[in-house]
């Protein structure tokens, strides 16, 4: 029996992912690379490659993976986020291109030519916290997050990029008490409990306390806002990321906390996805 060619194969995949896929051709091609090694410019040369039954198996076997739902990320164990390269598991959020959105507001924040102290609260898979370190290798980071295993991802990532990061395990501000940070960084989930578009898809294969929080999607950030003021230094910065809807509930937590000097960032979409405060520069630490 004549073995399958790449074209083949493709065209196979593509309609297996078709209406399973927001972007059926993009991942079977993707796909097809991870499984076989063929990339665009392989399949360009040479469409009519033959390809091994092995390898046939196991690119029909990504494919099923695919038509359940699972991100493309977990798939092939790894996602691109500012840049980096980042290995990355189902004990990890995937990183979203919007969060670029709050990891540029940090560094709009965070000068070049002196060492700043910055903690990134959830780190997950490191992905803001090594996007910080790489931009801003004079920062002192500090990273936290409540899974173990989470953090065992995001140490691997950094010592893989060979970035510094210093990882505490605890819930947000928790092993942090007695330090002061100039920022204070987090993608917190804020996705309301039983929301009807992230119970189904690719969010099913996530770790749900990286996405939900609570009936009204805040009870991370509000533990977050309530102790920021005890761990920043004066004039020091509160950076989140949040829900498109979550941003006049989130200035109310904000001002309760003692946090003024409010400022927020639209995503692709114009929708307000990120916020920052300060701490008021005179007050009493």
């Amino acid at each position: 029996m004549a073995e399958p060619t790449a074209s083949a194969l493709l065209h196979r995949a593509c309609q297996a992912l078709t209406g399973q896929s927001d972007s059926p051709r993009l991942d079977a091609e993707i796909l097809l690379q991870a499984a076989c090694g063929i990339d665009r410019t392989t399949f360009a040369c040479d469409p009519e490659k033959a390809i091994s039954s092995t390898q046939a198996r196991q690119l029909l076997t990504l494919v099923e993976r695919r038509r359940t739902g699972e991100p493309i990320a977990y798939i092939l164990g790894h996602k691109e986020f500012w840049s980096l390269d980042l290995a990355l598991s189902q004990d990890t959020l995937v990183p979203r291109p919007e969060t670029e959105i709050l990891v540029q507001a940090v560094l709009d924040a965070t000068p070049t030519d002196s060492p700043v102290d910055i903690a990134d609260l959830g780190t997950g898979s490191g992905a803001i916290a090594l996007a910080l370190a790489s931009e801003r290798p004079l920062a002192r980071i500090v990273a936290t997050d409540s899974s173990r295993r989470a953090l065992a991802q995001a140490s691997n990532n950094a010592m893989r990029l060979n970035l510094e990061i210093t990882f505490k395990q605890g819930n947000w501000l928790a092993p942090l008490q007695g330090q002061a940070f100039d920022i204070i960084v987090s993608n917190p989930p804020y996705v309301c409990e039983g929301d009807p578009a992230l119970e189904r898809g690719p969010s099913l294969f996530e770790p749900r306390e990286a996405l939900f929080s609570g009936p009204d999607g805040l009870s991370a950030i509000r533990q977050i806002c309530a102790g920021a003021n005890d761990c920043l230094k004066p004039g020091g910065m509160l950076a989140l990321e949040h829900g498109h809807d979550q941003r006049p509930a989130l200035d109310e937590l904000l001002l309760a906390a003692g946090l003024g000097s409010i400022a927020h960032f639209n995503d692709y979409a114009g929708q307000a996805r990120v916020s920052t405060a300060r701490r008021v520069a005179h007050s009493n630490h």
